[in-house]
């Protein structure tokens, strides 16, 4: 494998386009980068803003790459790896799927086994650059890939191995969802701070920054976040009045079960997809 890779994404999305960009912000050179994708419009609009180089040909694109990252839906992944099978086959590459849902085990079949392979579940903080990725690599994969993955992926916020395939669904559970449970939580402080007064705008901002603010207290301290939380209150005061209200009304429960929802979700899904294809 080449000192500077080649990396081709086949697909250019939005969340292809969050990775390329935060690959380039990383130090990753435009000339190693590859992108193809059927709608040459689109295409060459990702070339005039990142410098990458574009076809319209998934072959051509997977022929260039030491790592070709598969970032189109799950609904056509089957064509497009059987598309692509031959030249892979004869070039084996690492092979790195954004797609949900869809079990390393099916994928290397589609491309013609016996391939490189890892699986990655981003999350859409990806967009802005703080992203939280699971990823699970088959035994194929080499501990250099698995470095090469990591740069990518941490280009665009945090990525953490998990050992299991199956453990991509508690990661759906978690981080890929997870996002719309602090949005659920956003909203209601500010529906409950306009109700005492404050403008809807600045109940927002208010909220925004403050959740903004606890998530980079938690990630700098050696304290758990018990702990942090402790430290917040006082005997008697505000917050401690607060907590007692959350957890008298059942929110740890609540939550436990939101996630147990979303994590049997996940599975379900995936055995729906594998029936479709």
């Amino acid at each position: 494998m080449s000192t500077s890779p080649t990396i081709s994404f086949i697909g250019a999305g939005n969340m292809a386009s969050a990775i390329i960009g935060g690959m380039l912000d990383s130090g990753f050179q435009a000339a190693n980068i590859w992108v193809s994708a059927p709608d040459d419009n689109h295409l060459q609009s990702i070339r005039k803003q990142f410098g990458v180089s574009v076809t319209t040909d998934n072959r051509y694109c997977a022929q260039q790459a030491d790592m070709v990252v598969l970032a189109v839906k799950p609904q056509v992944m089957a064509d497009v790896c059987s598309d692509i099978a031959p030249v892979v086959q004869n070039t084996r590459p690492l092979m790195v799927s954004i797609a949900a849902g869809l079990e390393a085990s099916t994928l290397d079949e589609w491309l013609g086994g016996g391939l490189p392979l890892v699986r990655v579940m981003p999350n859409t903080p990806s967009l802005v650059g703080k992203g939280a990725a699971g990823l699970y690599a088959n035994d194929q994969v080499k501990d250099k890939q698995k470095g090469m993955v990591e740069s990518v992926f941490s280009s665009i916020g945090s990525a953490l191995w998990v050992d299991e395939e199956s453990l991509l669904h508690a990661v759906t559970a978690l981080s890929g969802s997870g996002p719309a449970y602090f949005f659920l939580m956003l909203e209601a402080l500010e529906e409950a701070a306009t109700d005492a007064g404050i403008a809807s705008e600045t109940a927002r901002a208010l909220a925004i920054q403050t959740m903004a603010g606890a998530a980079e207290m938690a990630g700098r301290s050696e304290l758990d976040p018990g702990q942090l939380k402790r430290n917040v209150m006082s005997p008697g005061g505000t917050t401690e009045q607060a907590i007692h209200t959350f957890e008298e009304g059942g929110l740890r429960d609540l939550v436990k079960k939101a996630y147990s929802a979303a994590y049997k979700r996940s599975g379900e899904m995936a055995k729906e997809l594998a029936k479709k294809q």
